[in-house]
């Protein structure tokens, strides 16, 4: 596993605990808005070292409760499974953050009772996924494979969340509504907005802008039985 970043503490991305990050490298979607547009690619081979991280990692047990594996797309790697059992051997908890192209892995992870909660990307509408993921001619499968993995977290009985971050001048107001209708009662859908500090395509639009607390209460007046909030 080429780990391409590694944040030693975080209280913000795994939901009520202490948590560190690793950041794997490779993704196969192109958007715009991609806050880690270094980790996108996978020809850049070096990383940091796996034994700097859990050698940290088994200091900290007892502060640290759980690890967050982000990208990139961590799903995309063979050896997730054998990542994540060291880390579970040290007795943390683990939150994956994917894009859902993978469900097969996303099926063996929860099959295999290897994560403890989910968040996975949803892009924009089934209809408009390609307007933020800028997905080639060839591969529209992924299409396909991003809703499986979107049954799958839902069909589970692990915690889990959907997030949405705002591309303006793409999305619009009536794409939120319309990804809210694919959400169950009771689930938790993060609308984010996106931080022009550092993004995957350089020239973005920054006068265009969507009121976010506005969608989020519009979101939640129709739609109350999800739990709905904005970062």
């Amino acid at each position: 596993m080429i780990i391409g970043g590694f944040q030693k503490v975080s209280l913000i991305d795994f939901p009520g605990k202490i948590s560190s990050i690793i950041f794997t490298k490779g993704c196969l979607f192109r958007c715009a808005y991609c806050h880690n547009p270094e980790l996108v690619l996978y020809e850049d081979k070096s990383g940091i070292d796996e034994k700097l991280v859990f050698d940290y990692l088994e200091k900290r047990a007892g502060f640290i409760e759980g690890v967050c594996i982000t990208g990139g797309e961590p799903t995309l790697h063979k050896d997730l499974p054998e990542l994540i059992k060291k880390i579970k051997n040290l007795g943390y908890l683990v939150k994956l953050d994917t894009n859902g192209v993978t469900p097969e892995m996303v099926s063996y992870l929860i099959e295999n009772q290897l994560v403890d909660y989910i968040a996975m990307d949803i892009k924009n509408t089934w209809e408009k996924y390609d307007s933020i993921a800028n997905i080639s001619k060839e591969k529209k499968h992924f299409l396909d494979k991003c809703k499986e993995t979107f049954s799958i977290i839902q069909k589970s009985k692990i915690p889990h969340e959907w997030r949405t971050t705002i591309l303006p001048g793409i999305h619009k107001e009536e794409d939120f509504f319309n990804m809210a209708k694919c959400m169950a009662p009771g689930e938790k859908y993060f609308i984010q907005n996106i931080n022009y500090k550092k993004t995957l395509r350089q020239n973005l639009d920054k006068t265009e802008k969507l009121d976010t607390k506005k969608i989020k209460n519009s979101i939640s007046l129709a739609f109350p039985t999800l739990l709905i909030d904005v970062r």
